[in-house]
C-alpha cells in the first residue's frame, strides 16, 4: 500500500475504509494512458468517505455526482469484521460497478458492503474510469500508450491492490471473487479472459452481464462521432486538447443523436456507445468466445439474470418505444433477430402486444440468453458454473414492479431496506422480501468462501441445477422464464458476434 489509512469507528462490527487511492489521477500528460502505481504519501490518509467518481454526467439517488477538476477518481473501499484474535484471513469479495460502461460509481447505497461483512466476507468495490476516458479508442501518437479498455485495465490496477494490500485488511489475497452486474458482469466475465488479469482471483459473480462487445471499428466510428461533436480532431493530441467535461457532453450529444435518428441501425434502439473492445490484444475476442474456448476453466463462475429485463427500461423511459407491428419488425431486423424468435415469442405470449414482445425479446437478447450461454459455454469448457434467475415481482395497487434489471443487486447485498431501494423492489421491503435476500446473501457468502452457493452446478441431473430467486413456484417463475427451455431453443439459430458500425 503506498501509506498508512484510517477509515470509519467501527458500526455494528464492521469497519469500513472509503475512498482509497489504487493508483494515479488518470489526467495531465498521461491521460487516455494504463493506470499508473500510487505514488506514497507520508502520515495517516484519512479514508471515511467515498472519492470522486469518473466523469460522468448521471445523477444518481444517494452518490455523489462528478464535478468538473474532479481527477483523483481512481479508489477503492473496503468494509471488513472487527478482527478478533486467532481468526483466519477471510474470503474476499470485489465488486464491479454497472451502468453503460457511462455512468454510476462505487458509492451508490446498494452497493454498501456492510450486510455482506457481516456474512464473513471482506468486501471491496472500487471506482474505474467510464465513458470516453475508460472506454474511447484513442489513436496513438508515439509518444504516448492509449490503450483501449482503459475502464478494463483499472480493476486490473484495483484487482493487483487487493492482491497486495488486502491481508492488512483481514482478507485472503489468494481467495477472491470478482463480482459485478449489468457492464460491471460483462467486465467480470471480460477480467476471465484476458491475461493481465490472471491468477488475480479464483471466482467470479455475473449477474445481468450484457453482450456482446464492440469490434475495433465500432469503437473507432464512435470516437470520430465525439471528436467531431466537440469540434477536435480525432486524434490522441485533439481529443486531449478536449476537457474531460467536453467529452461528456459530446458523448451524450452522440448519444441522443442516435436515439433521435430510428433508422441508424441497432444503436439507435438503446444508445450505449461506449464499452469493451475485442481488440486482438487486450481483449482478444468477445468473452463467449473466449470461455468457450476454456481460457478461464479454473475459475469458478455464478451467473444470474432477471426473468423481465428490459422492463426497468421502459419503465425509465430510456428505450426508444415499440408499439407496432412494423416498428417490430424493425427492431428485430435492426439486431438480426430471425423471425423463427418472434413467432415463437407470439407462440408463449399469444395475447401479448408488440410493446411486450419486444420487451421481452430485448431482455432475454441482451441478458438472459447472454447470460445463459456464457454459463453453458464456460461449462462445456471444463469450468464450473453455477446458474439462477431472479424472478421476484410486486404488484399492489400501483403498477407491478417486474423482476426487472438492477432488481437483484439490493437483495444480494442485503441492502433493500434502504431508501434508494424502493424503486427497484416496488416500496418498502416485505418479510418476504428480508428473507429472499438473507438467502441470497448467503449464497454469495458461500460462493465466495468456498465455491458452494448451495445449489448444484450446471450440468448436474438436479432438479435444483437452475435457482430461482423469489418465484411463487421455485421449479418455473413467473413470466417468459416459466418456459425456459422453450426460449433456449428458440435463441439457438441466433449467434452473438462483437458489435459493428
Amino acid at each position: 500500500m503506498s501509506g498508512r489509512v484510517r477509515g470509519r469507528a467501527p458500526d455494528g462490527g464492521i469497519v469500513s475504509v472509503l475512498g482509497i487511492p489504487y493508483a494515479e489521477p488518470p489526467f495531465g500528460a498521461d491521460r487516455f494512458g494504463p493506470p499508473r502505481p500510487r505514488r506514497a504519501w507520508a502520515g495517516v490518509r484519512d479514508c471515511v468517505a467515498y472519492g470522486p467518481v469518473s466523469p460522468q454526467s448521471a445523477e444518481l439517488p444517494g452518490a455523489p455526482v462528478w464535478s468538473p477538476g474532479d481527477e483523483d477518481i481512481l479508489s477503492l473501499n473496503v468494509w471488513t469484521p472487527e478482527p478478533e484474535t486467532g481468526t483466519r484471513p477471510l474470503p474476499v469479495l470485489v465488486w464491479i460497478h454497472g451502468g453503460a460502461y457511462t455512468f454510476g460509481s462505487s458509492a451508490q447505497p446498494d452497493f454498501d458492503g456492510a450486510a455482506l461483512a457481516r456474512a464473513g466476507l471482506v468486501v471491496v468495490t472500487l471506482n474505474y474510469r467510464v465513458g470516453f476516458e475508460g472506454f474511447g479508442q484513442v489513436p496513438a501518437d508515439g509518444d504516448h500508450a492509449c490503450p483501449p479498455n482503459r475502464g478494463l485495465l483499472d480493476q486490473i490496477a484495483a484487482l493487483e491492490w487487493v492482491r497486495d494490500n488486502i491481508a492488512s485488511f483481514g482478507g485472503a489475497p489468494d481467495n477472491v471473487t470478482v463480482a459485478g452486474q449489468s457492464a460491471g458482469a460483462t467486465s467480470v466475465a471480460c477480467l476471465m479472459t484476458m491475461d493481465g488479469a490472471r491468477g488475480l482471483f479464483r471466482r467470479a459473480i455475473a449477474h445481468s452481464a450484457v453482450g456482446p462487445v464492440f469490434a475495433p471499428e465500432l469503437a473507432e466510428h464512435l470516437t470520430r462521432k465525439v471528436a467531431a461533436e466537440a469540434g477536435v480532431a480525432a486524434t490522441r493530441a485533439g481529443l486531449a486538447a478536449a476537457s474531460p467535461q467536453a467529452l461528456v457532453r459530446a458523448s451524450d450529444a452522440v448519444a441522443e443523436g442516435y436515439r433521435q435518428d430510428p433508422y441508424s441501425g441497432r444503436i439507435s434502439w438503446d444508445p450505449v456507445i461506449f464499452g469493451p473492445v475485442a481488440d486482438g490484444r487486450l481483449l482478444r475476442a468477445d468473452p463467449l468466445a473466449a470461455l468457450a474456448a476454456g481460457v478461464a476453466a479454473d475459475v469458478d463462475l455464478l451467473v444470474c439474470h432477471t426473468t423481465q429485463e428490459y422492463w426497468l427500461f421502459d419503465a425509465v423511459g430510456s428505450c426508444a418505444e415499440v408499439t407496432t407491428e412494423p416498428e417490430l419488425s424493425r427492431f428485430a431486423k435492426d439486431f438480426g433477430v430471425p423471425d423463427s424468435v418472434l413467432a415463437g415469442y407470439r407462440r408463449i405470449m399469444p395475447d401479448a402486444t408488440a410493446r411486450t414482445i419486444r420487451l421481452a425479446v430485448c431482455g432475454d437478447l441482451m441478458y438472459g440468453e447472454y447470460s445463459n450461454r456464457l454459463a453453458v459455454a464456460h461449462t462445456r469448457a471444463g469450468g464450473r458454473t453455477f446458474l439462477s434467475r431472479f424472478a421476484r415481482q410486486r404488484g399492489g395497487p400501483g403498477p407491478e414492479v417486474h423482476a426487472w434489471h438492477c432488481a437483484d443487486v439490493p437483495f444480494a447485498f442485503g441492502n433493500i431496506a434502504d431508501d434508494s431501494a424502493r424503486f427497484l423492489i416496488g416500496g418498502p421491503p416485505t418479510p418476504e422480501d428480508h428473507h429472499l435476500s438473507a438467502r441470497m446473501v448467503a449464497a454469495w457468502a458461500g460462493f465466495a468462501a468456498t465455491g458452494d452457493p448451495g445449489w448444484q452446478p450446471v450440468g448436474d441431473a438436479s432438479r435444483d441445477a437452475i435457482r430461482i430467486w423469489g418465484a411463487a413456484d421455485p421449479a418455473a417463475g413467473p413470466g417468459f422464464w416459466r418456459d425456459g427451455e422453450v426460449l433456449r431453443e428458440l435463441w439457438s439459430t441466433f449467434t452473438y458476434r462483437p458489435a459493428q458500425p
